[in-house]
């Protein structure tokens, strides 16, 4: 009872409360508009490509804008970042209902508003994870940080589903609005939270010095150029699961959009589970022990997936890989942000979540490529014989092991602020020349 009142006493804020639940719906309006995005392109087109390339549109913007986006919630009042991505993101999802409700829609327009929408979301992130601090106290962060990961898992193993049965009842037009809809009470907490932002004590920092000592850092630090080079590698290949699951429903499964709800369903309750079983896993392995056994077990839910022609047995593989995908995208996430100082942590997080979104949207696109040139089944088996291979990695790139940080933190009159940074100096030295008839 005392465990299960700790879990919930990050909910006790009233700020924290009324984000979380606005949070949960719009979680659940992006994942209906991504079922209906995918069922759309299958009407539009059947080349394999096309509609892997939905999931890249949508997954694409992380890669490219997550350390501007982390840069801008340290240089700036998050709450109004968060309201501007947010906007983005709502207008993405009208233009979508307009488009579809004049019948303009075609395959490159819809990629360019999936593109906008995964771009607002791109910039939301960063800023809404790191002014979680800012509503709860803190010894319910870490707590709250859980939340917000098992929010989006709800959605995740729920809002598939109910988006298939939207899709058929409604059509994509529908799922287009209910996300644009979903968006209006999230917006609304927002604008009414009245954030207490500190004076800053530092002069602000240029976005570009900002960016640029996030990327230095990431770039001279092995331990965690190892952890991004696995992340890219796995969201390379286990991306494919994601990418052709429509393909799945309607080639090889000849389902509608309900099917096709309820297999990203399956894949989210797995999710679910992973994320119910991290905490008792991780004491019992090490990340590298834990990375592979993982992956070995992505690899074979994926071959299954690709060769099964049955309902219930390409749900059990989809339960399993979501568990397995979750598992792994924890490994890489706490590894990152138990190996970065503090100082760095945002900005090299942001380069995590690039890795992990880059790898999907590059390899959804090449698995599309893949299964237009032979069909959806073979493609699916040979991304999971694939992944069986990304074990041998290891023998270049082990995993770090995650350091221990209860080490001795000494006082200070001065209490650190999230405005504290380290600063550029430069030491310039002037030499007199010496001449030959002086030595």
């Amino acid at each position: 009872m005392q465990k299960f009142s700790s879990i919930l006493l990050p909910l006790r804020q009233p700020v924290f409360r009324r984000i979380w639940c606005a949070s949960l719906l719009s979680n659940f309006g992006l994942l209906i508009q991504g079922v209906g995005s995918a069922w759309a392109m299958t009407q539009l087109t059947s080349a394999p490509q096309m509609v892997a390339l939905v999931q890249s549109a949508l997954m694409l913007p992380t890669m490219l804008f997550s350390l501007v986006a982390g840069a801008l919630a340290d240089m700036y009042d998050r709450r109004k970042v968060a309201l501007c991505a947010l906007c983005l993101a709502l207008a993405g999802a009208s233009m979508l209902v307009l488009i579809s409700r004049l019948h303009l829609i075609t395959p490159p327009v819809l990629l360019l508003f999936c593109f906008m929408i995964g771009s607002g979301q791109a910039l939301f992130g960063p800023a809404w994870q790191s002014s979680v601090s800012e509503q709860v106290p803190p010894n319910a962060l870490a707590t709250a940080v859980g939340l917000n990961s098992v929010s989006y898992n709800i959605a995740r193993s729920f809002g598939p589903a109910i988006g298939g049965v939207v899709v058929a009842v409604g059509g994509s037009i529908a799922a287009f609005a209910i996300n644009a809809l979903f968006y209006v009470p999230l917006l609304v907490v927002l604008l009414l939270w009245r954030r207490v932002r500190e004076v800053p004590r530092l002069p602000p920092e240029r976005l570009t010095e900002a960016v640029s000592s996030g990327i230095r850092y990431v770039m001279h630090s092995p331990p965690i150029r190892t952890v991004l080079v696995r992340t890219v590698a796995v969201g390379l290949t286990g991306g494919v699961v994601l990418a052709l699951l429509p393909l799945v429903a309607r080639q090889i499964l000849h389902g509608d959009a309900r099917v096709y709800g309820s297999m990203l369903g399956m894949f989210g309750a797995g999710a679910v589970l992973g994320a119910l079983g991290i905490s008792a896993g991780r004491n019992r392995s090490t990340p590298e022990s834990a990375v592979r056994i993982n992956t070995l077990v992505l690899a074979g839910a994926v071959i299954v997936i690709g060769l099964s022609h049955w309902l219930p047995v390409t749900g059990f593989a989809l339960i399993v890989a979501g568990t397995s995908w979750l598992s792994l995208a924890n490994a890489f996430n706490v590894s990152v942000q138990m190996l970065a100082p503090r100082w760095v942590a945002g900005r090299t997080l942001a380069t995590y979540q690039a890795a992990i979104s880059g790898g999907v949207a590059i390899g959804s696109w090449i698995w599309g490529l893949l299964a237009g040139l032979w069909n959806v089944g073979y493609a699916m088996a040979c991304a999971g014989i694939v992944i069986s291979l990304l074990p041998l990695l290891a023998r270049w790139l082990p995993m770090p092991l995650i350091p221990s940080r209860t080490f001795f933190h000494p006082s200070a009159t001065l209490l650190p602020t999230g405005e504290m940074r380290p600063r550029p100096v430069t030491t310039t030295r002037r030499f007199d020349t010496v001449g030959a008839s002086d030595c």
